[in-house]
């Protein structure tokens, strides 16, 4: 629950109750798209290890969390096997896509705001576990509050690497907490916007 807090505090707002309102409407779409999000979040960390291979210290976090990730994609799975919700292809929701919009081209920039931002996803994910263990069946709450700390885990691993990506390289603080204020308010509004489509890290269905 303490590290639940640390997170609402850094997150600018938490999920809209109007996207929970819509959960027991689209539990397929969001099971399948939980499934793709731990996917792509092991892609990431393993994109970020061919990336920068001469970052052993990085490299070697990377592939515990990917493995975590893979694990919780396969959990995902079994649970919507017992549940005969057959996988389906998903359109991404904007909300990845969006955040990585405005990452930076030159190094070492680029890992600066990919690490950050990674840090965000990783906190919104684990924001929005806590509030579905709120408002979906016990099998499924109970799921959903096991992963919390595994996505805190992974959040402080990703913003500690920026922090001392940002020293190392004489970033800065200043600069750091700059950019994590930009992608925090992009976060912040891609979660509360309308979407068209339900998923995982949507905002609420436009009705």
């Amino acid at each position: 629950m303490a590290i639940f807090l640390i997170i609402s505090t850094f997150l600018l707002n938490s999920t809209p109750p109007e996207w929970l309102e819509q959960v027991a409407d689209h539990l397929p779409e969001l099971l399948n798209d939980h499934a793709n999000c731990e996917k792509k979040a092991a892609g990431t960390a393993l994109n970020l290890m061919f990336r920068y291979v001469d970052n052993t210290v990085l490299c070697t976090q990377l592939s515990k969390l990917a493995r975590e990730e893979l694990r919780h994609f396969e959990q995902v799975q079994a649970i919507m096997t017992a549940r005969s919700i057959e996988p389906q292809p998903l359109s991404a929701s904007r909300y990845a896509g969006e955040l990585r919009a405005d990452v930076r081209h030159a190094e070492p920039e680029r890992l600066l705001d990919t690490l950050i931002v990674s840090a965000i996803v990783e906190a919104r994910s684990c924001e929005r576990f806590e509030r579905l263990s709120e408002v979906v069946d016990p099998e499924l709450a109970e799921f959903y509050r096991s992963l919390t700390k595994s996505e805190a885990r992974h959040f402080e691993t990703y913003l500690s690497f920026a922090s001392e990506l940002a020293t190392s390289q004489g970033i800065g603080q200043e600069v750091l907490d700059q950019r994590t204020s930009y992608f925090l308010e992009k976060d912040a509004k891609l979660i509360t916007q309308t979407d068209n489509q339900f998923r995982f890290h949507s905002g609420p269905i436009a009705t």
